[in-house]
């Protein structure tokens, strides 16, 4: 397999895989630049080795070509964290690309148009909704041969293949999975995905103990295949969230109006967690509001209280982690040599309720500022540690959401398998 270290890129067009999927508010303007930022250090390794660049990404989630999903609204962003021009195709095949790839000198930087204004990328047919089974299998056989002219076109513009698009590792899609078979003996990792999996490698299979992993968000059900993992290597494991709940109740709390699931679910992971000696840490109290309404609009001006998370009243919603929680938390996180941190554990979005996010992420960094090795991993994680200024304090954070969960369940990622195959 070829590294990015040590590759020549003398005179090479590399096309390069970027997850350039960023926030625009209504002016399209980009609001996160921390996915571009994070491409920086491979678009410089390129140049300074004399190649040129090729970009490809995604941009929301279009059904045919949009003007709202345009990549030409990233362009003064981008320019601005490379330092130089970009040069915009306003589609990402056909003659005007094969044109401006042919034109290309060293240290030129050539941004394709979105992706998915083509199904070809995903493989995915856009057919009507009330179309036969039979049409839907002729679009879908129609749909693979054209992926593959799809994927030949995009390999044909560039000498080299480059993947640094981790947040879509997960999915085996023409950018991020199959043109890398163009490329036998010139396809690698960037920056990003070779940090990614350093970094999900080091927890995962080499942590320094005790390690502690702390699961957030609100479903039990949407992490349970990480939570059975991480039972096989964690010491300790904090569940904060609305998930919390629902394993109090089936501790026989009462949780009022508060989100909950399966209580037999959280019932076998309590006894599989006790089987396997590793300590559950619970929220002892909650900050509740009968207001949650409100909230979920965005309004945080609302009355709340404090309650012991086993005895909410009946009108009441728990939104946020107390403050005794996330103290006793703290008091883990300190001893621990190894952190994973992957959800957050209140509406942290809403100030009124990010109290115990950011209780969670002062002591993630106290923690690896005492000599701990911390992973902020899954979006509304990242959200919560740059909402708060934080993220240059912890040891890594990813920016894969779903791609991350996926590897960390052990999953052959087809954007990781496609570049070591």
């Amino acid at each position: 397999m070829q590294s990015i270290d040590s590759y020549n890129f003398k005179g090479k067009r590399a096309i390069v895989r970027f997850d350039f999927n960023v926030p625009l508010n209504e002016k399209f303007e980009v609001t996160d630049d921390t996915r571009i930022r994070a491409a920086v250090p491979t678009i410089k390794k390129i140049f300074a080795g004399g190649g040129s660049i090729i970009a490809m990404t995604h941009l929301g989630r279009p059904k045919g070509v949009t003007e709202k999903y345009s990549l030409k609204h990233i362009i003064p962003t981008l320019e601005k964290l490379i330092g130089q021009k970009v040069i915009f195709a306003p589609d990402c095949v056909g003659e005007e690309a094969v044109e401006l790839s042919k034109k290309m000198k060293p240290g030129d930087f050539v941004l394709l148009e979105n992706l998915r204004f083509y199904a070809e990328e995903e493989g995915k047919p856009r057919v009507d909704e009330s179309a036969t089974q039979e049409e839907k299998d002729a679009a879908k056989k129609e749909l693979k041969i054209k992926q593959k002219d799809f994927v030949n076109k995009l390999a044909g513009l560039a000498d080299c293949y480059v993947n640094d698009a981790f947040g879509t590792a997960h999915r085996a899609h023409a950018s991020t999975a199959l043109i890398a078979a163009n490329f036998p003996d010139d396809k690698m990792f960037g920056y990003i995905m070779n940090g990614e999996l350093k970094a999900i490698d080091k927890v995962m299979d080499l942590p320094e103990r005790p390690f502690t992993a702390i699961l957030g968000g609100s479903k039990v059900s949407t992490k349970i295949t990480i939570i059975k993992r991480l039972l096989d290597k964690v010491d300790n494991l904090i569940l904060g969230g609305g998930m919390s709940f629902t394993f109090i109740k089936a501790l026989g709390g009462k949780i009022g109006l508060s989100i909950c699931e399966d209580v037999e679910l959280a019932k076998d992971i309590l006894k599989e967690a006790e089987a396997k000696n590793v300590k559950i840490y619970l929220p002892s109290d909650v900050v509740t509001t009968t207001q949650f309404e409100e909230v979920f609009k965005g309004n945080g001006n609302v009355e709340t209280k404090i309650a012991d998370i086993r005895n909410i009243p009946d009108d009441a919603q728990g939104l946020d982690a107390g403050p005794a929680s996330t103290e006793a938390w703290k008091k883990v996180l300190l001893q621990s040599k190894t952190i994973l941190w992957n959800g957050p554990v209140g509406v942290f979005e809403v100030d009124t309720f990010a109290g115990g996010t950011l209780n969670i992420a002062k002591a993630v960094v106290d923690a690896t500022s005492g000599g701990a090795y911390s992973l902020i991993g899954g979006g509304d994680s990242v959200a919560a540690i740059n909402k708060f200024n934080l993220a240059d304090k912890v040891s890594y954070v990813s920016t894969g959401g779903g791609a991350l969960l996926e590897y960390m369940e052990g999953i052959d990622l087809p954007g990781v398998k496609a570049i070591k195959d």
